[in-house]
């Protein structure tokens, strides 16, 4: 993010938009794999495959599908195993764009819509707690 105005934040979740490219059974909500995120290497959880799109044109082909597999788009509820910092692909591109990577191959490409950041207290700085303590 931008540092002054919108200072990067650890996402609680992330919702995106996911292209299954070549996994040999189907995903379910529950499956964890690596994501390689801008210099990340983190393991998500998707949480929740909240619903299964047409690839060309977005349209919602069904809701809370059981499983997608190879070949299909679908919105998923995402969760890191640790604190990442992502952002939305439609304000911060190279921040909004991620790999799934499974059994030593790309198992799927993917967007990101939105992101529920952590609200968490600001950190102050070395230099502001020396300044704070001063006074």
């Amino acid at each position: 993010g931008d540092s002054k105005n919108d200072p990067p934040k650890t996402a609680e979740t992330f919702t995106a938009q996911v292209i299954v490219l070549n996994h040999p059974g189907e995903i379910k909500a529950g499956y964890a794999p690596v994501l390689d995120c801008h210099t990340a290497h983190i393991a998500c959880k998707f949480n929740e495959l909240a619903e299964k799109i047409d690839r060309r044109s977005g349209k919602v082909l069904e809701k809370d599908p059981p499983h997608v597999k190879s070949g299909d788009a679908a919105i998923v509820v995402m969760t890191p195993s640790k604190p990442m910092c992502v952002e939305a692909f439609a304000e911060y591109p190279p921040l909004g764009r991620f790999a799934v990577r499974d059994m030593k191959q790309t198992v799927a490409v993917g967007v990101i819509k939105s992101v529920n950041k952590k609200a968490e207290a600001a950190k102050a700085t070395k230099s502001a707690q020396k300044v704070a303590k001063k006074k």
